[in-house]
């Protein structure tokens, strides 16, 4: 890849679209649920999955699930998307955990997340 392909590549990852939302980690096997919300939810997983394949996530009760039930139980899913064209970061943010708030209630979940 030459300077100005690259220069192109890296201009156009800094300018992509991110979508806003709720997610859920859930492990299979149990029924458990975690619930967190973020600005960028479709990297998301990849944090989530690195952390617990090293060994090192933040969430202790998601590090168990892992590893008694292993990856092939563990699933990621976005259970909303967040429209934040309109909103300030304050706003979203605060969208963000409203909306959390209402699945952490409406599923029963944990929080993944803090």
């Amino acid at each position: 890849m030459d300077k100005q392909s690259r220069r192109e590549a890296i201009r156009d990852y800094k300018e992509r679209k991110t979508r806003a939302g709720v997610y859920a980690v859930r492990c299979v096997a149990t029924g458990d649920v975690w619930i967190a919300g973020a600005a960028n939810v479709e990297g998301q997983k990849a944090r989530h999955w690195f952390g617990l394949r090293m060994g090192s996530h933040t969430n202790k009760a998601i590090q168990a699930a892992w590893a008694v039930h292993g990856e092939a139980a563990m699933a990621f899913e976005i259970v909303e998307n967040i429209e934040a064209e309109e909103l300030t970061p304050l706003g979203l943010a605060d969208l963000i955990k409203a909306r959390e708030r209402h699945w952490l209630a409406a599923l029963g979940a944990k929080k993944a997340v803090g």
